[in-house]
């Protein structure tokens, strides 16, 4: 784990290494990959935010937002390129909760599914636990075991059935949610 400032200064996040990438803050020149996979129907569609089409400039903003560390939320860059891998495999996150609780977040570009890239972040991140939580929280949609898979194989325990509004599908999905109670 190192504290690192990214080049333009703007924040300051811990970095996680794995076996096969790094979990670094995101930067300016990850925007393009984020709008790159993200404008996969299927990437979107797995998501509860992120719109399809994507419009022009959302990467760009959202790399922003989460630069200048709106609180409570830590956004990671899974980068591969020390192992000969993509710079951006995809993102994972945590959004602070209240009393010591975070929700847990995920993508991976649809190129690099099925390779255990998103069981490896969620691992990592487990395991760091960087907002010291108590209890952490995840849903995935219902028409996508292989992300409910990942979460049981870092520990989640299904919690029940619930929907949530999809925006790439403009609709009600139903979904599983997931806790992993820590320490």
């Amino acid at each position: 784990m190192n504290q690192l400032a990214t080049a333009e200064g703007l924040r300051s996040q811990d970095e996680y290494e794995t076996e096969r990438f790094l979990l670094r803050a995101l930067r300016r020149s990850d925007a393009g990959l984020i709008a790159h996979y993200t404008a996969d129907r299927r990437v979107a569609e797995g998501t509860r935010s992120i719109p399809h089409p994507l419009p022009p400039g959302a990467s760009d903003a959202y790399v922003q937002r989460v630069m200048a560390r709106e609180k409570g939320e830590d956004v990671w860059a899974i980068d591969g390129s020390a192992n000969n891998l993509a710079e951006l495999l995809g993102v994972v996150s945590l959004t602070q909760l209240e009393d010591k609780q975070s929700e847990l977040r995920f993508w991976i570009g649809a190129g690099f599914w099925n390779t255990g890239f998103a069981t490896e972040a969620v691992a990592a991140l487990v395991a760091a636990n960087p907002h010291k939580d108590r209890t952490l929280f995840a849903e995935v949609f219902q028409d996508n075991p292989g992300s409910a898979r990942v979460l049981t194989n870092c520990g989640f325990d299904y919690l029940g059935d619930a929907e949530s509004w999809s925006v790439a599908r403009n609709a009600r999905v139903a979904t599983w949610t997931y806790l992993r109670k820590m320490g």
